[in-house]
């Protein structure tokens, strides 16, 4: 396979240049990476006939990621989703971070800029077996956003044989927390199909979701999924239950909720979701070792967004999985930790498997 290839992409106002990196696999699917906030421009791969499409959501230019991009494909940090009120403690001191979730009293992604509008540093770009990789790295000084520590961050993108895995680690020299996620939205009919994810089949191996209050932080108690429009324990299509007067459904206009997936956190990625677009047959099998997936199903998309292609985004253009820790963690002590101390290591897997059922093991 040829090595990654690096292009620019522009350039920051302070003339800072951006690159792009290009991914290419021996299933002639093919990624373009960003180095400003690690993000996956584009993510090429074959239909059923061998046609190649971007599936995910994104800008043609630079200027559009910075003044309009709501996250596509950028990498979240130091925490991604909600923290209430922006304020969680650590060994007996109080942290305040920005609040930044529209109208609600939350931090909301890491703050802003957060990590997926920052420069990361190019550490590797390399050949691997059927296919490539790079390595991207940055330093988030103490005090950065809020968050406390100096935290040394680094993703190590890999495409090979039909799989894209991200790789994520940290290490800190002050108790932190951390919940690093990518925020990237599927459309597997193209992003340049002008169509929405309605029909695309969900499936989520997780019995429970959290649900949640008005500023869409989370309530006391999971709820079941069964009897609900939030149950793809078996695949269903993402709109089959587009009129479901659930309230749960209603306050978020659809899904904007963290799906409690069997097993918790894993050392090793495993089998969590997939999802399925019947037109052109893509499917993306999706593995983590991450105990929770963030569904969002892009209700507030309105058609001003022009993407990669130059085509309108509809509303419900695409859907968001972001696989991650529970929102509000650094509150809940119920839920699983995201402190990290110094000396230990924060390491996340999530693969996103597009191989063609005839190639499945």
């Amino acid at each position: 396979m040829p090595a990654p290839s690096r292009d620019s992409f522009g350039s920051l106002p302070d003339g800072t240049a951006v690159s792009r990196w290009t991914l290419t696999d021996s299933t002639g699917a093919g990624a373009s990476i960003l180095d400003y906030g690690a993000i996956i421009q584009a993510l090429r791969v074959p239909d059923r006939t061998g046609r190649a499409a971007n599936v995910v959501l994104g800008f043609d230019n630079l200027a559009d990621y910075l003044e309009r991009s709501p996250f596509f494909g950028a990498l979240i940090g130091r925490y991604g989703n909600r923290i209430a009120g922006g304020r969680f403690e650590l060994d007996g001191t109080a942290y305040q971070l920005q609040l930044n979730d529209e109208d609600r009293p939350n931090s909301l992604h890491g703050g802003v800029p957060g990590f997926g509008a920052r420069m990361w540093e190019t550490a590797a770009a390399e050949e691997v077996e059927g296919g490539s990789a790079v390595t991207l790295t940055r330093v988030s000084p103490d005090g950065e956003e809020g968050f406390p520590g100096t935290l040394t961050v680094s993703v190590r993108y890999t495409l090979a044989h039909g799989r894209f895995t991200l790789d994520y680690t940290a290490e800190t020299d002050a108790t932190t927390i951390v919940n690093l996620t990518n925020h990237a939205h599927f459309n597997l009919a193209g992003e340049d199909s002008g169509t929405s994810i309605l029909d695309h089949e969900l499936s989520i191996a997780a019995q429970e979701i959290l649900p949640v209050d008005t500023a869409l932080i989370p309530l006391d108690s999971p709820i079941t999924v069964a009897g609900t429009p939030f149950d793809f324990r078996t695949p269903r299509a993402i709109g089959a239950r587009q009129d479901d007067p659930h309230p749960q459904f209603l306050l978020a206009d659809g899904y904007d909720h963290c799906y409690l997936l069997t097993g918790g956190r894993t050392e090793r990625p495993r089998n969590v979701a997939s999802l399925k677009d019947p037109r052109s047959g893509r499917t993306m099998r999706l593995e983590t070792t991450e105990p929770g997936i963030q569904v969002y199903n892009c209700s507030h998309f309105d058609g001003t967004l022009v993407g990669t292609s130059g085509v309108a985004y509809p509303k419900y253009g695409g859907v968001a999985l972001e696989t991650q820790h529970y929102p509000d963690s650094p509150n809940r002590p119920e839920f699983p930790s995201t402190v990290l101390k110094p000396g230990d290591v924060y390491r996340s897997t999530t693969v996103l498997d597009f191989t063609p059922d005839s190639q499945q093991a």
